[in-house]
C-alpha cells in the first residue's frame, strides 16, 4: 500500500531528494513538477527503483522475511528451498517484464539505438539483459541453494540431502544428514552390498530378490544383518549362514518362536535404527527454536539410562508411552537384538497374547506360565536376599539384611535336605514355626547328614518371639501369596513352566499379568519382586549383547532402596528399566531424589500436580536466560518553550514525555517451573528430559504424543 501511494504521487516530500540531486533544467516549473528530457524521466525511474528496492528491503527486514523462508519452506528439504527461490524469481520476473518495476524502461528507453547501429545495438540489448536478469539468478540461486542441490543429484545424494534432527543430544543445531546411496545402485542397501563385497553373491541374489517381491519386512532385514555382524566376529558361522540364506531366503536366521512380525502395530518404527517414534516437539515456549517441529523418538541407547513417567490416570502413559516402548523391544526381540518384559495389570492394553513368547497370568487357573519365585536362583543366600527385597523392602524400619538372614536360615536347609526350595506353604509353615514342619525339616537334615544346616535352622529356631524378629512380618508378607487364587502357582516341584528374569539371554517377549483388582497388596508384592529378580539377573549375564527391558505399566509401591541403586546400575548391564507412577506419593520421600538421579529420562504427563511438578523443576535445574528491563523515567524541561511543547504532547497523546532505560542481564530461571507443567500441559502432551548411555542430553522438551504425528 506505502508501495501505491509513492508510485502515485500521493507521498508528500518523498521527491525532495530527486530535487536536491539533479539539476534545475531537468524540469519543468509549476505545482507540479514534470522532466523536461530523457535525463529527467530517467532521474525519475532511478529513484523510482531505488526507492522501491529500498521498500522491500525494510519491509522484509521488519516483517523476518528470510527467517519465514527459512522455517515454512527450506525447513521441509532442499527440493522445497529451491522451489520456493524459483518462484520467488519468477515473481520478480512478472514484475520487472510487465514494468511494474521500471527496469526495462530505465535500461532500454535512453539509449541511440540509431547511432550504435544493427550489431552494437543488439550486443548493447543483451549485455542489458545480463546486467538486469544475472543479480536475480545469483540472489535467488543462492537462496535456493541451486548449486547444492545440482551438486547433490549429480553426487547420486537426490532428495536424500535434507536436514534432519537427533532428538536424543542437546539443543545444538542438527548436522546434514548423510548422503543416501541411490535405489538399485551398488551400495543400496537392499542389494546387500556387504554379502556380495564378502563373496557371498548368490545369498546376496535371493535376499534382493525376496526384498524386491515383497516378502521380506523391516525385522527381516535387521535380523539378517545382524546374523551377518556375527558371521564376521566369527568366521566359523560364515558357512552356515550362508545355507540359511539360500534354503530359506528373507525367513534365515528367524526367531525361535518362528515369527517374522507382530500382529498389529500402533507405533512408527524405523527398525534400521531401533527407534520408535513417541510424537513431535511442539512450536510452543519454552521449547529452543531449532527443536520446534522435529519429530522425537526413543531407542535402546537412551532407554539405557532407565525413564520415570508421573502423570494422572487417563494421561496416556500407558497407551503412548509403555506400549510404543514395549513394542518396539519386541520388534527387536524378533530382530535378535533385545529381550523385553511388560508388567502390568490383566487386561490392560500392551497387544495381544500372540504379540508375545511367554504370557504369565499370575492368579489366572488358565495359565499356562508360571513364575518363578526364586528367581531362578541356586544359592539360597541369593534367594533369601531377593525375596527379603520384596517381601519386606518397603516396611520402614526393618532391616532387609536381617530379613534375608532370616529366609537364608530357613530356604538353606530346606534345599539341602529336598533339593528344592520351598513351595509357597511350605516357606510360610517354616516362617510361622510351625512345630511340625520344622520337626520334619530338621528330620530330614539329620537323616542326610547336614550339620552346619542344623545349625542354621537350630539358630533361626532360638530368634523366633525375640524382638526385632522379622518372621512374622514375613509370615504375614508370604501368607499374600498363599491364598486360594495363586493355588499351582510359584511351583518349585518341577511340575510348572516357571518363568524367570535368567531367560533374559535370549531374545524372548514376555509379559506378566497382575491380578491388581483382586488382589493389589499381592500384585505390589511380586512387582517388587520382579524389580528385584531384573536387576539382578542382567547384572549376572555373561552375554550382554542384548538389550534388556523392563517396562512397569504401574510401579506404584514398587521402589525400595535396594531397587533404585540397581536401577542406577543398568545401564552399564546394557538394561534400563521404565517407572511409571501416577504420583509421585507412590515412592517414600527419602527415595525420591535418589530416583530423580538414578534415570536418565523423566517424563511429566499433562495433569502432574504442582508437589510433583517441583521434584522434575528441581531435577531438570536452571538455565541463563536473558531479561531486558525497560524503566521509563518522566522528562522536566527547563526552558520554557520545551515546557510548552511537552505540555502539548501530552493534551494530544494523553501521556507524559518520558525516557526509556533498558537495562540487559542474564538471570538463571527454570527450565521448567512446578506451575508450568501442572497449568500449562495440554491434554495428550508431556514435558521429557532425554539423557544417552553416552552422556548426550536433551533438555526437557514439550512433546504432542502420538507415534503418527
Amino acid at each position: 500500500m506505502l508501495w501505491r501511494l509513492f508510485v502515485a504521487g500521493s507521498l508528500p516530500l518523498v521527491g525532495v531528494p530527486l530535487d536536491l540531486f539533479t539539476p534545475e533544467d531537468w524540469w519543468t516549473h509549476g505545482l507540479r513538477r514534470e522532466p523536461v528530457d530523457h535525463r529527467g524521466l530517467a532521474a525519475t525511474e532511478l529513484y523510482e527503483l531505488l526507492v522501491t528496492l529500498g521498500m522491500v528491503y525494510g519491509f522484509a527486514r521488519a516483517g523476518g522475511w528470510r527467517t519465514a523462508f527459512d522455517r515454512l519452506v527450506a525447513a521441509r528439504g532442499p527440493w522445497y528451498r529451491a522451489l520456493g527461490a524459483l518462484v520467488g524469481a519468477l515473481v520478480v520476473t512478472l514484475l520487472i517484464v510487465s514494468e511494474t518495476l521500471p527496469a526495462y524502461p530505465l535500461a532500454f528507453a535512453h539509449l541511440p539505438y540509431a547511432e550504435l547501429g544493427g550489431a552494437a545495438g543488439s550486443a548493447v540489448t543483451y549485455l542489458l539483459y545480463a546486467v538486469i536478469y544475472l543479480p536475480l539468478i545469483l540472489f535467488f540461486g543462492r537462496l535456493g541453494d541451486w548449486t547444492g542441490l545440482v551438486h547433490g543429484v549429480v553426487n547420486g545424494s537426490g532428495a536424500g540431502a535434507g536436514a534432519g534432527t537427533d532428538t536424543r543430544t542437546g539443543p545444538a543445531a542438527p548436522a546434514a544428514a548423510p548422503a543416501l546411496p541411490l535405489p538399485g545402485g551398488p551400495e543400496d542397501p537392499a542389494g546387500w552390498p556387504q554379502l556380495r563385497a564378502a563373496g557371498l553373491g548368490e545369498a546376496a541374489d535371493r535376499l534382493a530378490a525376496e526384498a524386491a517381491a515383497g516378502r521380506m519386512n523391516d525385522v527381516d532385514h535387521v535380523r539378517i544383518r545382524r546374523a551377518w555382524d556375527s558371521v564376521l566376529v566369527d568366521p566359523t558361522r560364515r558357512t552356515a549362514f550362508a545355507q540359511a540364506v539360500r534354503d530359506k531366503g528373507a525367513a534365515a536366521c528367524g526367531h525361535p518362536s518362528g515369527a517374522r512380525d507382530l500382529p498389529a502395530r500402533a507405533a512408527r518404527h524405523d527398525l534400521a535404527v531401533a527407534q520408535v517414534r513417541l510424537g513431535a516437539v511442539t512450536d510452543a515456549e519454552p521449547n529452543p527454536r531449532e527443536r520446534r517441529g522435529t519429530g522425537l523418538a526413543l531407542d535402546p541407547g537412551v532407554l539405557g539410562t532407565s525413564m520415570l513417567a508421573v502423570g494422572p490416570s487417563g494421561a496416556g502413559k500407558t497407551t503412548r508411552l509403555v506400549r510404543p516402548v514395549v513394542e518396539s523391544l519386541m520388534l527387536q526381540a524378533l530382530a535378535g537384538e533385545a529381550a523385553v518384559i511388560a508388567v502390568a495389570a490383566a487386561g490392560a492394553p500392551l497387544g495381544p497374547d500372540e504379540a508375545y513368547d511367554i504370557v504369565v497370568r499370575l492368579g489366572d487357573p488358565a495359565s499356562v506360565h508360571d513364575l518363578d519365585l526364586y528367581g531362578g536362583a541356586t544359592d539360597p543366600d541369593e534367594a533369601a536376599s531377593l525375596l527379603a527385597e520384596a517381601f519386606v523392602g518397603d516396611v520402614p524400619g526393618l532391616d532387609v539384611r536381617r530379613s534375608a538372614t532370616a529366609l537364608a536360615q530357613l530356604i538353606g536347609p530346606f534345599r539341602a535336605a529336598h533339593d528344592r526350595f520351598p513351595t509357597v506353604p511350605e516357606l510360610r509353615e517354616l516362617l510361622d514355626g510351625v512345630p511340625a514342619a520344622l520337626g520334619a525339616l530338621r528330620q530330614a537334615l539329620e537323616n542326610a547328614g547336614r550339620p552346619a544346616m542344623l545349625r542354621e535352622l537350630d539358630a533361626r529356631t532360638r530368634q523366633y518371639g525375640v524382638h526385632g524378629d522379622p518372621g512374622p512380618v514375613l509370615a504375614d508378607r508370604v501368607a499374600l501369596l498363599d491364598r486360594p487364587a495363586f493355588h499351582g502357582f510359584f511351583d518349585t516341584t518341577g511340575a510348572g513352566r516357571p518363568f524367570s528374569p535368567r531367560a533374559l539371554e535370549h531374545p524372548i517377549r514376555v509379559r506378566v499379568d497382575l491380578p491388581e483388582r483382586g488382589h493389589a497388596d499381592a500384585s505390589r508384592l511380586l512387582a517388587r519382586l520382579l524389580l528385584a529378580q531384573f536387576n539382578a539377573s542382567v547384572a549376572a549375564r555373561t552375554d550382554r549383547s542384548l538389550f534388556a527391558f523392563l517396562a512397569f505399566d504401574d510401579a506404584s509401591r514398587t521402589l525400595t532402596p535396594e531397587a533404585v541403586r540397581g536401577v542406577q546400575r543398568l545401564r552399564s548391564a546394557n538394561a534400563g528399566v521404565l517407572l511409571t507412577l501416577r504420583t509421585l506419593d507412590d515412592v517414600p520421600e527419602p527415595l525420591r531424589t535418589p530416583l530423580f538421579g538414578a534415570v536418565g529420562c523423566r517424563v511429566a504427563f499433562s495433569g502432574v500436580t504442582t508437589w510433583d511438578g517441583k521434584w522434575f523443576a528441581d531435577a531438570w535445574g536452571t538455565e541463563l536466560v536473558e531479561t531486558r528491563d525497560v524503566t521509563s523515567r518522566t522528562v522536566y524541561a527547563d526552558r520554557p518553550m520545551t515546557r510548552f511543547l511537552h505540555a502539548l504532547r501530552k493534551l494530544l497523546t494523553g501521556k507524559a514525555v518520558t525516557t526509556d532505560a533498558v537495562t540487559v542481564r542474564q538471570v538463571e530461571r527454570e527450565r521448567w517451573s512446578a506451575s508450568a507443567l501442572a497449568n500449562t500441559v495440554p491434554p495428550g502432551h508431556a514435558v521429557l528430559s532425554l539423557t544417552s548411555v553416552r552422556g548426550e542430553r536433551a533438555a526437557p522438551l514439550l512433546v504432542r504424543l502420538g507415534g503418527a504425528g
